[in-house]
């Protein structure tokens, strides 16, 4: 049995969390001991109107539960009032879970500019403002804990969601160079790719899956990622449904052509099985790794 995971001296963010997966965060969160601000807007999915009663009846829940939670009704993209809504109410910020979304669905020879720009704004700018407001003040502590949402729509793609997705896929590039900058100062960073029942997949998901698809199970990896016993970094997970996998970077050995002699269209075309065979695939985890097979290809025809 591990050793019980628990926050009694931490403080959580939680964005989005007035429903849904974000609300389901916060209350375990709560459960465990955090004390958690309970971020939301309260704006439709598609991003328009304000309604602080989201967020409020999540602490409502919460303190009915005997736990402690604080709102806050600003924008993401206001992310420095977030992170001062914790430190003027618990004097910290130990863990970022930026979860808040909006869907703009359309095709892409019918998106309109504003439907890419608001997607972008809410997802990727929201994200990086909440996290940048709250960096200096892990880094200070020396401790810190950030949790991205991505999406299986910008891992895989996904008809219609070219804005959604590419938002989603953005976020894990974000993740990845955290990770980086963050371990020295023990911040460790990861995202995940949910799937969940909630308002923004409603009518996506066959009711019958729908249902089983409970919000409630994606929480616990986001509490064990944001927790001291956790010591992954960089991580990408697929979640729901009660089910967790992680997702790894694959690539072919590839085909090497000489660079000294050069080489053209023709010559692709002829090696393209070599180039696109995954056999004994390569996993890079960084980028020296990355430019292993490229580098000894350099050194076989440098001799």
């Amino acid at each position: 049995m591990s050793d019980a995971i628990r926050f009694e001296d931490k403080v959580v963010v939680v964005t989005g969390a007035g429903g849904g997966i974000g609300r389901a965060h916060a209350l375990l969160f709560a459960r465990h001991g955090a004390r958690v601000v309970v971020n939301d807007l309260g704006g439709s999915t598609h991003g328009e109107g304000a309604n602080a009663s989201a967020a409020d009846r999540v602490v409502a829940e919460i303190r009915e539960a005997g736990g402690t939670a604080v709102a806050s009704h600003d924008s993401v993209t206001d992310g420095e009032k977030i992170v001062q809504a914790a430190l003027d109410h618990f004097g910290r910020v130990d863990v970022v879970v930026n979860n808040a979304g909006i869907l703009r669905d359309k095709t892409f020879h019918k998106m309109e500019d504003s439907d890419w720009d608001l997607v972008y704004k809410v997802h990727v700018e929201g994200a990086y403002k909440v996290t940048r407001a709250a960096w200096p003040h892990m880094r200070e502590q020396g401790y810190g804990r950030v949790i991205f949402t991505s999406s299986t729509s910008g891992i895989y793609g996904n008809f219609g969601q070219s804005n959604y997705g590419m938002a989603k896929l953005g976020l894990y590039g974000l993740t990845r160079n955290l990770a980086i900058e963050g371990r020295k100062n023990n911040i460790l960073v990861n995202a995940i790719a949910p799937t969940g029942g909630t308002r923004m997949t409603e009518g996506l998901i066959p009711p019958q899956v729908f249902e089983q698809l409970k919000p409630e199970l994606v929480s616990p990896l986001v509490v064990f990622l944001g927790s001291e016993q956790c010591q992954e970094t960089s991580g990408l997970f697929e979640v729901g449904g009660g089910w967790i996998g992680k997702v790894r970077w694959e690539r072919s050995l590839g085909f090497g052509f000489d660079p000294k002699a050069g080489f053209d269209a023709e010559d692709v075309a002829a090696n393209w099985k070599a180039i696109c065979d995954f056999t004994d695939a390569a996993h890079p985890a960084d980028n020296v790794e990355a430019l292993r097979e490229m580098m000894a290809n350099l050194q076989k025809y440098a001799l």
